[in-house]
């Protein structure tokens, strides 16, 4: 497809993946994504075509408009929708493929000051939450989600999902919607369930023949509320 058809695409998107949207006359004012992606695309004809320097001015008076930081250099696919946007900056050799869905907030970075490729590569259908950081010339496989706030820095595969602060896979096979926020699973939670639920068995096992054990562990407890009762004064 040719340049004005990619924009025309770009500008269609926005009734795809935001039912917020009740006119064209919000594609002017409401969406500073579209718009940094708008400037991205002609930017980036002049970058591939040696003039770098025009790119980078072009790309410059974009980020004070929208405050989206997206280099000329990258290479970013069809139908990419960068949703409120602000704070999204997008490294020289990021490359993100179709159908991606991005959050306000989110960094796809570089870690290193050596020239060549150092930044993600984002497959398609990818859906990543506001504040996330991809770090890296790592790949996210097609269809996953990175949850929000989460810092990956390791390859995440086809259809996963990832969350956390370093980010691991914690989900395959999850709902397909790029909607569904709210079906992340809350690791830590299971994970105090789990410890709590083993501490009882081991508790159980220790006091069953063994009075004295029982009789610390009452006085620990009444410790331990004298402490909390302290703590409301």
């Amino acid at each position: 497809m040719g340049l004005f058809s990619d924009i025309a695409e770009d500008f269609s998107n926005v009734y795809k993946n935001d039912p917020a949207i009740s006119s064209k006359i919000e594609l002017f004012f409401n969406y500073p994504g579209v718009w940094a992606i708008f400037w991205y695309r002609i930017a980036n004809r002049f970058y591939r075509k040696g003039f770098r320097s025009i790119a980078r001015l072009i790309m410059g008076l974009n980020q004070i408009i929208t405050n989206i930081d997206i280099h000329p250099g990258a290479t970013i696919g069809r139908r990419v929708f960068i949703d409120h946007g602000f704070g999204v900056v997008i490294g020289q050799t990021t490359v993100i493929e179709d159908d991606v869905l991005i959050y306000q907030g989110v960094t796809l970075g570089g870690v290193s000051l050596i020239a060549g490729k150092r930044h993600p590569t984002i497959k398609s259908g990818v859906v990543i939450g506001a504040g996330a950081k991809v770090l890296g010339n790592i790949t996210i496989g097609a269809n996953s989600k990175i949850g929000a706030n989460s810092v990956v820095v390791r390859e995440v595969p086809d259809n996963s999902t990832a969350i956390g602060i370093p980010a691991h896979v914690i989900q395959k096979g999850r709902d397909k919607d790029p909607f569904s926020h709210n079906k992340l699973p809350d690791i830590n939670k299971e994970m105090f369930e789990y410890l709590l639920r083993r501490v009882a068995v081991l508790e159980h096992y220790m006091v069953q023949d063994n009075k004295e054990i029982l009789e610390q562990d009452l006085q620990l407890e009444n410790i331990y509320e004298s402490f909390i009762k302290a703590m409301k004064h």
